[in-house]
This record gives structure tokens, C-alpha cells and sequence, in this order.
């Protein structure tokens, strides 16, 4: 099981020797330059070659122009966002994969806002989209808002992993790989709406063993990582309770 944090929630250099893993944010935000992902790269090689960055794409492919994300990025365009297959969302993924590939990232992680309706019109923009781009990657969904039959049509077609927050759903389709995102919700939340995701939450003792047995039906290679305030100390939490 691989175990980290949504962003770095510590220096780099303490990161990099407490963790295995970072889901970064920046690229989803505006991606950093092409020698700040060497210097990412090379900082965990001298603490762990193995240190793994999973990468999250840029907003420009999955987020409309409308985004509140987009003036946090103090970018403005036109045109993207959801799938579309034009000039400005292929050059988007074309950065997205650049990154990656410098980070030596086998994960990317496409998130797609409430606003992306469950359609069959975003369904067949979702397949268009993965059937063009390159492969080579596990491709990672997290559809806000969508049924889990039409999640699970989509990922097939499209050969994706759904991502969920396993404190709220199940995932649509098991795959060999398996990516969860915990956002601050508690056991109680299962199968109803996402509702306010609660970033501020402190995961308990016991909703962590919780999500250790829920685990368990998992296999293959396991991601959880931790997308709350206290996702650092939630994290390593974590790892004390799975040795139990």
C-alpha cells in the first residue's frame, strides 16, 4: 500500500524521508517549469530513489474557464476544460505529461468539477479525449457527481481508474491499481452526496481502522492519499495502524 499527501504539507527535504509518495497540485493548478520538476526529481532521488509523484492534470483539461481555481492560478483563457478536444487542451495535456514524465510520475489524475454533468455527451468527450492522447500511464478519474453505472460505462470504454473518497463510495470498477483521495469525510457519510467536502476534519483512531479493514478487499497496489488540513500527521497515523 502506498501511502501520502495531496500537495506537500512539509519542507520538501522532510517530505521526501517521511513518505512515499506526493499527488502534486501544482500542475493542476498552472504546471511548474521544466528545471523546478528536475530539481523535484532529483531532491527525492537523494533521499529515495523510489520516491513516487503521482501528478494531477492541469485544470486547463478538465475545468471550464468559469473555475474559481483559475483566478487562484492568475491564468485566463477560453475555450477549455471538459474534455475538449482543441488546441488549447492538447497543449495542456501536452504539459501535463511533460511534468510527469520528468517526475518519473506512473499516475495521473484527471478531477473533474460538479459542473461536468453525468451525460452522455461528457461521456463520449471523456473516451474521445483518453482514445486520443497517449497512453503509457494509469489514468485516474475522480467524477464529482456522476452515477457509479455511468462511471463505471466510462472507465471501461476508456480502460480508467475511478478514483473515490472510500468514506463516502465505493469505486465503480476494480482495477489492479486502485487510487483513493480522502477529502475529510467520515464513515457515516457512505453512499449519500459529497456534499461540503471537510478539509479541517481530524480522522480518528477508529475511522482509520475503519478504512484499514475496508482496505482489505483491495488488491494489487493500493494509493491512499490524504487531502485534508491534517493530512501529514493523518498519514503517518495511518501507517502506525496498518503494522498493527
Amino acid at each position: 500500500m502506498i501511502i501520502g499527501c495531496c500537495g506537500f504539507c512539509t519542507s520538501m527535504n522532510n517530505y521526501f524521508k517521511e513518505y512515499r509518495a506526493v499527488e502534486v497540485q501544482k500542475t493542476f493548478y498552472k504546471p511548474p517549469g521544466v528545471e523546478t520538476a528536475k530539481r523535484w526529481r532529483r531532491e527525492a532521488d537523494k533521499v529515495n530513489s523510489e520516491f513516487e509523484f503521482t501528478v494531477k492534470a492541469w485544470q486547463l483539461i478538465t475545468h471550464p474557464p468559469s473555475s474559481p481555481t483559475y483566478r487562484r492560478a492568475n491564468i485566463s483563457v477560453k475555450l477549455c476544460g471538459y474534455f475538449r478536444l482543441n488546441k488549447t487542451v492538447i497543449e495542456a495535456w501536452e504539459k501535463t505529461k511533460e511534468i510527469a514524465d520528468i517526475l518519473r510520475a506512473k499516475v495521473i489524475v484527471f478531477q473533474t468539477p460538479f459542473s461536468f454533468k453525468d451525460r452522455e455527451e461528457n461521456a463520449k468527450r471523456v473516451v474521445e479525449f483518453f482514445s486520443t492522447i497517449e497512453n503509457g500511464y494509469y489514468f485516474v478519474w475522480e467524477a464529482r457527481g456522476w452515477s457509479s453505472k455511468s462511471v463505471r460505462e466510462v472507465c471501461e470504454r476508456a480502460g480508467l481508474i475511478h478514483c473515490v473518497d472510500p468514506m463516502v463510495e465505493d469505486p465503480a470498477i476494480e482495477r489492479e491499481v486502485m487510487y483513493f483521495r480522502l477529502h475529510g469525510h467520515s464513515p457515516d457519510c457512505r453512499n449519500k452526496p459529497y456534499g461540503k467536502l471537510n478539509y479541517r476534519h481530524v480522522y480518528s483512531k477508529e475511522e482509520l481502522e475503519w478504512l484499514k479493514n475496508y482496505l482489505k478487499k483491495f488488491s494489487g497496489t493500493i494509493y491512499v492519499m490524504f487531502n485534508n488540513t491534517n493530512m501529514c500527521k493523518d498519514a503517518k497515523k495511518f501507517e502506525k495502524i496498518l503494522t498493527i
